[in-house]
C-alpha cells in the first residue's frame, strides 16, 4: 500500500484499515444497545427503518468522513479547515473534545466489564450475594448479576481496572497504525468468533428460536410509529461512529487513491452484520429466560445477559467470562479510535511526537474516567444510580452522546454540502472508485441528511425541556442533587472552551493549505 506520509504513518494493508474502522464502529452499542432498541421498538418493526437509515444516512456520511480523510491526509479539524475554513475547524475540535468526554465514561464502563470478567470465575455466578443498598441488603437465594454489579461498583477495584484499560489503549496506540493494525487483526476476528459462539448456544436452548422469530417478524403497526424511525436513524448514526472524527483520522492514513466508496460499504455492512448476529444471539437468550432489556445498554450488558448465562445448564463460568471478554475487546477497538482522533489532530496541528500527543489526551482522560468510576454511595435507597461515579456517567452520557454526534454530523453535512460543495467531494471520491456515486449523493449531503439530523436534534430538545424534570433530576442524590443541572454545563462549556482555544488561540505550526478542487479533477458520475 502506498505511503501517505512517513511522518504520520500509514496502514500496511487495506485489510488493516477495514478491521480498524469496523472495530471502531463495532463496540458496546452494537452488542447490547442495538438489541435494547430493537426490543423497545418492537423487534422486526425496527429493522425496516434501520435498513433505510443505513442507505439514506449511514453510508453517505461514512463516504463523506472517509473522503475528507483521504482528500486532505489530515485528521478531522484540519480536514474541515482545509475544505471550509476556520469556523469548520472549530466544529472539528468541538467534536474531538466531546469525544474525549465520551471516552472518559466509556473506559469507566469497560473497567466495570473487566471487573465482571474476572468475577465470572469468582462469585458472580454464586448465590448469597449482597450490595450496600437497601434493596440488596439481604443475601440472594441464587446468583444475581444485578446485585453483584452494584456491589462491584462500590469498591475501589474498578478504578484499577480503569487504569488497566487506559494502559492497554496507550500501548496499542504507541506506534500509531503499526500497533493498531496488530491489535485489530486479533481482536476483531475474536469478536466475531465469540458472538457466533453465543448464537450457537442461544439457538440450542429450548425457546431460543422464538426470540429470533420475534426479532425478524415485522409489526406493521409498530413501523407506523414516529418514535421507531427516530430511534432507527439515531442508532444508525451512533452505530457507525460518525460525528466523532475517528473515521476521518483513520482514513487520513490511507493513500489518496483509496477506493472510499468500497471502504464505506465494507465497514458499514460489517458493522450492521455484526449488529444483526448480536441481535440473534441476545434475543435467543432473552426469550429463553424471559428477560427484559428495555432498561438500556448497561442493564442489558451487566444485568440481563449475565443473568441468562447463569441459567445455562453447563459452562456458566466459561460463557460468562467469554461474554465479558467480548465486551472488553469490542470496547477497546472503539476506545483506541476515540483516543486516536484527538491524538492525531494534536500531532497535525503542533507537529509534536506521538507520545506527547497521547499524554495530552491520556492524562485528562484517565482523571475523568476515575471520576466516572468513583464508588462513593450517594443514593443508598437506589432510587437512581446509587454511586457518585455511575450518577455522573449517566447524566454525561445522556447529554454528550445524544447531542454531540448528531450536531457535528449536521454541521459537517452543511460545510461539505454548501461550503466545499458535495459535488467536489463526490468527484474526489469517484476519481478512484470502481463504483462511482451519482448526483443523488449531493442531494443527500446537502438536503436529506441535514434535515433528518436537524429533526432528530430538535425532537430530542423538545422532549428534553417539555418533561416534568430535567434528565436525572428525579432521583434523590442528597448532597449531589446538583449533578443533573451542572454536568450538562460542564460538558458544553468545557468542550466549547477547548475548541475555541485550539481553533482561535493556537495557530498551526505548519499552515495548512486550503483544499483545491484541482487536487481531485472532476470525473463523470
Amino acid at each position: 500500500m502506498a505511503e501517505t506520509s512517513s511522518a504520520r504513518g500509514s496502514w500496511n494493508s487495506k485489510l488493516g484499515f477495514i478491521l480498524a474502522a469496523s472495530g471502531s464502529a463495532i463496540g458496546l452499542g452494537n452488542i447490547v444497545f442495538f438489541s435494547s432498541n430493537a426490543y423497545q421498538y418492537g423487534g422486526g418493526a425496527f429493522y425496516l427503518p434501520y435498513f433505510l437509515a443505513l442507505f439514506v444516512l449511514g453510508i453517505p456520511v461514512m463516504i463523506t468522513e472517509f473522503g475528507l480523510g483521504t482528500m486532505t491526509n489530515r485528521s478531522f479539524p484540519e480536514a474541515l479547515y482545509r475544505v471550509a475554513g476556520r469556523k469548520a475547524e472549530f466544529v472539528g475540535w468541538w467534536s474531538l473534545a466531546s469525544a474525549l468526554f465520551i471516552t472518559m465514561y466509556y473506559v469507566a464502563i469497560l473497567g466495570w466489564a473487566l471487573g465482571m470478567m474476572f468475577g465470572a470465575f469468582g462469585s458472580l455466578f454464586e448465590g448469597g450475594v449482597t450490595a450496600p443498598f437497601a434493596p440488596f441488603s439481604e443475601p440472594t437465594d441464587g446468583p444475581s448479576a444485578t446485585v453483584y454489579f452494584f456491589d462491584l461498583i462500590t469498591t475501589w477495584w474498578p478504578l484499577l481496572c480503569v487504569v488497566a484499560i487506559w494502559t492497554m489503549n496507550i500501548l496499542i496506540l504507541w506506534k500509531g497504525t503499526a500497533t493498531i493494525e496488530r491489535a485489530v487483526r486479533i481482536f476483531v476476528p475474536l469478536m466475531w468468533l465469540f458472538m457466533i459462539g453465543l448464537i450457537v448456544r442461544g439457538l440450542t436452548l429450548e425457546g431460543g428460536v422464538d426470540g429470533v422469530l420475534y426479532l425478524f417478524t415485522p409489526d406493521v403497526q409498530g413501523i407506523q410509529e414516529p418514535a421507531v424511525w427516530k430511534g432507527a436513524f439515531s442508532q444508525m448514526f451512533f452505530s457507525l461512529s460518525l460525528g466523532l472524527g475517528t473515521m476521518t483520522a483513520y482514513a487520513s492514513y490511507l493513500p489518496k487513491d483509496a477506493d472510499q466508496v468500497n471502504n464505506s460499504l465494507l465497514v458499514s455492512f460489517m458493522n450492521c452484520g455484526f449488529e444483526y448476529i448480536a441481535g440473534v444471539a441476545i434475543f435467543s437468550l432473552l426469550f429463553v429466560f424471559a428477560l427484559n432489556p428495555v432498561g438500556g445498554t448497561l442493564s442489558l450488558a451487566f444485568f440481563a445477559i449475565p443473568q441468562g448465562i447463569a441459567e445455562f445448564p453447563w459452562g456458566v463460568r466459561l460463557f460468562g467470562f467469554l461474554f465479558f471478554f467480548l465486551l472488553v475487546i469490542a470496547g477497546i477497538t472503539s476506545s483506541i479510535s476515540l483516543i486516536e482522533g484527538p491524538a492525531s489532530a494534536l500531532i497535525d496541528k503542533f507537529q509534536i511526537p506521538r507520545p506527547q500527543a497521547l499524554a495530552m489526551v491520556a492524562v485528562p482522560g484517565i482523571v475523568g474516567s476515575l471520576f466516572f468510576a468513583l464508588p462513593q454511595i450517594i443514593d443508598p435507597s437506589l432510587s437512581g444510580n446509587g454511586t457518585l461515579g455511575l450518577s455522573l456517567l449517566d447524566v454525561m452520557d445522556h447529554w454528550a452522546f445524544n447531542y454531540s454526534l448528531l450536531t457535528v454530523g449536521f454541521f459537517e453535512c452543511i460545510m461539505v454540502g454548501w461550503v466545499l460543495g458535495a459535488d467536489k467531494l463526490r468527484a474526489a471520491v469517484n476519481k478512484y472508485s470502481k463504483l462511482p456515486i451519482g448526483p443523488w449523493f449531493d442531494v443527500i449531503i446537502k438536503y436529506v441528511a441535514p434535515l433528518l439530523l436537524g429533526t432528530v436534534i430538535v425532537w430530542n430538545l423538545i422532549e428534553e425541556f417539555t418533561g416534568e424534570t430535567l434528565y436525572g433530576a428525579g432521583a434523590d442524590l442528597g448532597a449531589f442533587n446538583w449533578i443533573p443541572y451542572v454536568i450538562p454545563f460542564i460538558w458544553l462549556i468545557g468542550t466549547l472552551a477547548v475548541a475555541s482555544y485550539l481553533t482561535f488561540g493556537r495557530t498551526y505550526k505548519v499552515a495548512p493549505a486550503a483544499y483545491s478542487p484541482s487536487d481531485s479533477p472532476q470525473t463523470p458520475a
